[in-house]
Order: C-alpha cells, then structure tokens, then sequence
C-alpha cells in the first residue's frame, strides 16, 4: 500500500525535525526514524491503529509526543496530520476534506 502526505503533514514533520535538532544533535534523525517505523508498521498494517472516526485512524508514536492521522483512500494511506498530542485536538479536522 502507498503513502501519501498532505502538505501540512509534511511542514508538520519539518518543524518537528527542526524543533528536535534544535535541542540535541541528531534528535531530528530519531524523530525521522519513529516516522519511517510508524509509516511501515501502517503500510502493512493499514487497519492496526486506532479508529478516532468513521474511516480516520491514529497511531501514536513511542518516543516522541506524536501521532500519525490518516485515512485509508482505496490503495493509497493519506496522512492528514503528524500531530504532537499536546496541541488542540482535531485542530485537522478541516483537511479531511483534502483525502
């Protein structure tokens, strides 16, 4: 199954890898490896997360405060959001129409 980012998920992951590699070398790099194990564990797994809505799943990330939302578009996963679990819940809400 393919993966695809809406453009806000991939500036969300920017500034996430930024913010990271502000505070410590090589923290953005963590942070980028948690996302590259999450997107395979959901590639092979599509329906493995938690459904937070008709058709919309979250998958929490382990050593970062982030979850990856996404919905399931035929073969296609779109991630709508990596969202950090201390910001405004459903502050994604308005881009599922962008799936």
């Amino acid at each position: 199954m393919n993966i695809r980012f809406l453009s806000l998920a991939d500036r969300e992951v920017d500034d996430a890898v930024a913010w990271y590699n502000e505070r410590a070398e090589g923290l953005g790099r963590d942070f980028l490896d948690e996302l590259d194990r999450v997107s395979r564990l959901i590639r092979i797994y599509p329906l493995l997360a938690t459904q937070i809505e008709p058709e919309i799943r979250r998958f929490l990330f382990t050593r970062f405060p982030y979850s990856l939302i996404y919905g399931i578009d035929q073969e296609t996963i779109v991630v709508i959001a990596v969202a950090h679990q201390h910001r405004e819940p459903r502050y994604w809400a308005d881009r599922l129409d962008m799936i």
